[in-house]
């Protein structure tokens, strides 16, 4: 509808239908948008609901999931689990009717009910209280409650009935209350548990698929990062009593590893169908047509209800190593001469030309609005739950002063993450990266003096603009490619890209900043935090699979479609929304994007990390050679010689002009002397 077309990102890894409108321009682009967002606008009110905000129009946007330390080994001592039958199926009832609980993955539900301990509350007790903070999940097992919000009753609810789901995933503040009608009986989780649940039985059960993988005779050879590879590209499927899985004389597509069920293999003999033998959990069929590239030589047929993963072909060829690798191509991009007249601020060595960088807190001056409401008042460039970032001087010289409060950092155990910001900032010697130039502390706060990019965040040029033009989206991404490529060979993942941790110097390029969520991780690695933007969150990290590198490619993705369309693929006013269309990997495209940006997006969103371009067997570089950077001299970029199109966003003025003005939280920080900040 209204010029948009719905595909299935995980099914397309060529790009997207070439019979798609290319190159329609601005004027054309802004009338769809305002079109749908009319429609939406309407569709929501008839609904009764409240209306999402329109593209390029939101104020603000969800707030960031903070990482939380996984629980100790103690929590993964399960309570009393669910014995009677009724019970059992009440609750894989309730799984199967939850958008989000259902999409969790293979042996994920039953692990859940495993780990549910039983709770009682008598009539017109309170089970959640609308704003109090979220820390566990209900199943209804006996009698009813009522929902209200504001004061105004919305529903009720009976057994099977699920509430309260977002909490097991992160910390939230409840958005209803819930009471008693009577005696109830409820199945609760708390996050702590479940993170320890999910976490624990993606462990086990990635251990589980690389022990089949190992049983491959020809799969002995892979070392353990290529099998590592291999299983982060595989595909769940499932099917039905009599699916055919493979067909005799068809072309080879797939290899599968029977997880659960049983299949027949059968040849064609005589004009009948022979039985060759039956294949169980753990065996696995469909390689030799892959590594000899011939056509299927039996038929296989699932023997009940069959649970497999399957790697495409194209995956498998990428990492097998029986088949012919191509040589590297040989590097045609220019060359040039010397770089920029001076490094930036911040970056590498500090110019010759400026002042040195204080050595004290108290040299540095507070920067004050000239103007306005908030004339005398100092200057705030932004602000989230950790403190507040401030514009100060030093000898003329301009730093963005990044102020952490210290109680907390420590109230939400996030010491050990400013400490990686730290450590990452201070090894970072990139012209895509904000500067660093050295920490302070006193008894409230710690401070990390940084670069001072006078552009301005790019999330507010978005919201100006609505969306960019393919040239300023294709400048705006590349920069992220060098600095994820920078990043990435120092071993260190985002996994907070989005546009208002990008940053625009005064030059107009664009880096990254905030490193809170950065994680430094191993080749082979994974880490299991929960963290970043609900609309940027990749598959892997909703289902506490284990994330890598990868997340970083999946958030490039989201990032050109927000540039390009004005909003996230994933986008809705109700957050479990936004998950169950992550987990589904289903997104539209509008027809006014040119297929070069929809194939690129299609192979950076693919839902199994392993398949997504950047984390193949070209790395990186298989970015940078798409054909959506076709024309950009990427030898320039890195050495800072193209005139960056975004230089137009920059408005002229005061060094604060391109900024939003916030109000500021005045509330007294607490000191705080437990010594975790003794290295600022």
């Amino acid at each position: 509808m209204f010029g948009w077309r719905w595909r299935w990102n995980f099914g397309c890894s060529s790009g997207c239908r070439s019979g798609w409108k290319q190159g329609a321009g601005m004027d054309e682009r802004l009338r769809e948008l305002r079109l749908r967002e009319e429609r939406t606008f309407l569709s929501s009110v008839e609904r009764g609901g409240a209306a999402e905000q329109p593209p390029g129009r939101r104020h603000s946007r969800a707030p960031a999931i903070v990482p939380e330390p996984l629980p100790s080994d103690a929590a993964l001592r399960l309570p009393g689990s669910p014995t009677s039958r009724r019970d059992r199926e009440l609750i894989a009832e309730a799984v199967g009717r939850s958008q989000f609980l259902r999409r969790l993955g293979e042996g994920c539900p039953e692990a859940l009910a495993r780990s549910l301990a039983p709770v009682r509350h008598g009539p017109g007790d309170t089970v959640l209280a609308e704003g109090d903070e979220g820390t566990a999940m209900y199943i209804v097992a006996e009698g009813q409650l009522s929902v209200s919000q504001h004061g105004r009753q919305l529903r009720t609810l009976g057994p099977g009935d699920v509430f309260g789901e977002l909490a097991i995933l992160y910390h939230c503040r409840r958005t209803a209350t819930v009471r008693a009608l009577g005696p109830v009986r409820l199945w609760a989780i708390d996050r702590q548990r479940y993170r320890a649940m999910a976490t624990s039985h993606a462990k086990q059960r990635r251990a589980e698929l690389l022990g089949s993988l190992r049983t491959v005779p020809w799969l002995r050879e892979l070392s353990e990062r290529h099998l590592h590879k291999l299983l982060d590209a595989m595909e769940e499927c499932t099917f039905a009593p009599g699916d055919v899985i493979i067909r005799e004389g068809d072309e080879g597509e797939n290899f599968y590893i029977i997880l659960k069920g049983e299949v027949r293999v059968t040849q064609r003999a005589g004009g009948r169908q022979k039985l060759i033998r039956v294949l169980g959990a753990g065996q696995h069929f469909g390689e030799l047509s892959l590594m000899t590239n011939s056509r299927r030589t039996a038929s296989c047929q699932a023997q009940g209800h069959v649970t497999c993963v399957t790697v495409a072909k194209d995956d498998f060829l990428e990492i097998s190593p029986f088949c012919p690798r191509q040589l590297p191509e040989p590097d045609t991009t220019e060359t040039e001469g010397p770089g920029p007249e001076e490094p930036e601020q911040g970056w590498g060595s500090p110019s010759l030309r400026q002042p040195p960088a204080p050595a004290r807190l108290e040299d540095l001056v507070a920067v004050r609005y000239e103007e306005g409401q908030q004339q005398g008042q100092r200057v705030v460039l932004g602000t989230g739950g950790f403190g507040r970032v401030e514009l100060v001087r030093c000898r003329e010289r301009l730093f963005a002063l990044k102020r952490i409060r210290k109680d907390w950092v420590v109230r939400t155990r996030q010491q050990e993450h400013v400490r990686t910001e730290r450590r990452v900032l201070a090894g970072s010697r990139s012209p895509f990266i904000v500067g660093f130039f050295r920490t302070f502390r006193d008894g409230q706060h710690v401070y990390l003096l940084l670069e001072f990019c006078q552009g301005g965040e790019l999330w507010t040029k978005l919201r100006e603009r609505r969306c960019f033009e393919e040239p300023l989206a294709v400048f705006c991404c590349a920069c992220v490619v060098e600095a994820l490529e920078y990043l990435h060979g120092r071993g260190i993942v985002y996994r907070d890209l989005k546009p208002e941790n990008l940053m625009l110097d005064r030059r107009g390029y664009v880096k990254l900043v905030d490193f809170g969520f950065a994680k430094e991780l191993g080749r082979g690695e994974k880490s299991f935090s929960f963290c970043g933007t609900p609309e940027y969150l990749a598959p892997e990290m909703l289902r506490q699979e284990g994330h890598d590198f990868a997340v970083d490619f999946w958030m490039l993705g989201i990032l050109a479609f927000e540039l390009l369309v004005g909003r996230p693929p994933f986008h809705s006013a109700d957050p479990r929304q936004i998950y169950s269309r992550i987990l589904d990997g289903v997104f539209s495209f509008p027809a006014f994007l040119g297929e070069a940006a929809c194939s690129l997006i299609s192979k950076l969103c693919r839902r199994r990390p392993g398949q997504r371009l950047g984390n193949t067997a070209s790395g990186i570089r298989g970015i940078k050679k798409h054909r959506w950077f076709g024309a950009l001299k990427w030898q320039k970029l890195s050495l800072r010689q193209l005139e960056a199109p975004t230089l137009r966003l920059i408005k002229e003025g005061p060094p604060y002009v391109n900024f939003k003005r916030f109000s500021v939280d005045r509330t007294p920080a607490e000191d705080e002397f437990s010594g975790w900040d003794e290295d600022f």
